[in-house]
């Protein structure tokens, strides 16, 4: 079989046998990954724009259409991690520039090492949903994706909070703990088509774990996970570090499908439960403040911007929920005897979130990539530039949205197929099977009405 067959079988196929070794097909991947120079050149590239753009918003321009910061932030880094998610998972975290001062800091000796209190292991993640909302409304509010100073600042808050955890902490606790961004990419992950995994049977027998604890003085696993004990896309940074360290040649790169893992899951995983509500709900909030009725519900109610978007975010969230709990009930099974209590419709929704979420930052790049090289010549003076301004009609980009969010809603639709298929064959009524297929429905149209 040709390997483009074997591929393309493995990205079809929800079975766990059908996954592809990227690193068996081609030894090249591995070699890459493992060579940690390859990844410190690829972050020394995200060090030196994100100094470009904390130098370029604190000290360039304060107006958005003339300096670069803004449109470098939210317009290219922000949805290039939101596409990245689909394909490699959460591989950003390991050549992201935030817990770059609190790594030197760590090296230099300045770290206390102490151990990550079981507080920050059990509730870091309802922290980091707190920090997401505080994150979205401020960007929308306060308008953070318009304000170079303001898009620098929350930039270095983050730089902040990843050393002040790494004094206190070994490794890179605030990716793996409090980080939003890192939470939000590690649910999103769920969606990728690769896995980083270890191959348990060649585990077997280790007594050094070097993934994880390092070896010859040269540190692990970042987020003190280790290879052997992969068993989602959550945490894993797809880093590297561990694969110089295994003798066994235990770690693989899996193709796989993406909704296989949601599929295998099952909604069990805390960090979605949380996170895909609150997402979809913003994402609704955010999408209806875009659309031109926005003003009129200002007026008719007599609100502030602020006012009225925290309440849409508040509604957005009890919506979510109430859509959540009666698919649940719809499906009549929440607790199975293996892996306890789960949120059925928590893992049919990941796809319309995260393909929201690319729509959002889309949306965004689209209104902004026509003015970006006008803004560079502003900034630097070259008045050339300023005469390669376009504009991207907005109905192409409607319909695309609705293209995307239309896959997001038939994967869901796909994932309850399969949990009627497999482990909960002839236990969901095909009337309770339809009604959930309405209210996957309804949430779509729901996007729809606010995008047009």
């Amino acid at each position: 079989m040709m390997w483009w067959t074997k591929a393309l079988r493995s990205l079809i196929s929800a079975e766990e046998k059908d996954r592809l070794d990227l690193f068996q097909l081609f030894p090249g991947i591995r070699r890459f990954l493992a060579a940690r120079h390859h990844y410190a050149y690829m972050r020394t590239a995200g060090d030196a724009l994100f100094v470009v753009v904390v130098i370029s918003g604190l000290f360039g321009p304060s107006e958005p259409q003339r300096n670069v910061a803004v449109f470098l932030s939210w317009g290219v880094i922000w949805p290039t991690i939101v596409l990245s998610w689909f394909f490699v998972g959460r591989m950003w975290c390991g050549i992201c520039p935030f817990p770059g001062l609190g790594v030197f800091l760590q090296r230099k000796g300045f770290t206390l090492n102490r151990e990550v209190p079981s507080f920050l292991r059990k509730y870091g993640v309802y922290v980091s949903v707190f920090l997401l909302a505080v994150i979205i409304w401020t960007e929308v509010v306060a308008g953070l994706d318009k304000s170079p100073v303001g898009t620098s600042l929350f930039v270095l808050s983050i730089v902040l909070g990843a050393a002040i955890l790494s004094i206190l902490y070994p490794g890179q606790a605030w990716c793996r703990h409090l980080c939003p961004l890192g939470q939000i990419s590690g649910a999103a992950a769920t969606l990728s088509i690769t896995e980083f995994r270890p191959d348990h049977e060649r585990c077997r027998g280790c007594e050094s774990f070097a993934c994880k604890n390092g070896l010859a003085g040269k540190r692990g696993c970042p987020v003190y996970l280790g290879a052997y004990n992969v068993r989602n896309n959550l945490h894993c940074l797809i880093c590297g570090h561990c694969l110089p360290f295994c003798d066994r040649d235990s770690p693989r790169l899996l193709l796989r499908n993406p909704y296989s893992e949601l599929i295998r899951n099952k909604g069990s995983y805390i960090t979605c439960t949380y996170i895909v509500p609150f997402l979809i709900g913003s994402q609704l909030a955010r999408f209806l403040r875009l659309h031109p009725g926005y003003s009129e519900l200002q007026q008719f109610f007599g609100l502030n911007d602020a006012v009225l978007f925290s309440i849409l975010l508040v509604v957005g969230f009890v919506f979510i929920l109430a859509i959540i709990r009666s698919g649940s009930r719809l499906f009549g099974i929440t607790e199975d005897p293996t892996f306890g209590r789960f949120a059925p419709l928590v893992p049919i929704l990941i796809p319309m979130a995260f393909s929201g979420e690319l729509v959002y930052r889309m949306g965004y790049f689209a209104r902004g990539v026509g003015d970006f090289l006008p803004t560079v010549g502003r900034q630097s003076g070259v008045s050339l530039l300023e005469r390669l301004a376009f504009a991207i009609p907005s109905f192409p980009v409607q319909v695309l949205s609705a293209f995307f969010l239309l896959n997001g809603a038939l994967a869901g639709c796909y994932i309850l197929w399969q949990f009627c298929l497999r482990d909960f064959e002839g236990l969901v009524p095909f009337k309770n099977f339809l009604g959930i297929n309405l209210l996957i429905s309804a949430l779509l149209i729901s996007y729809l009405m606010v995008i047009f």
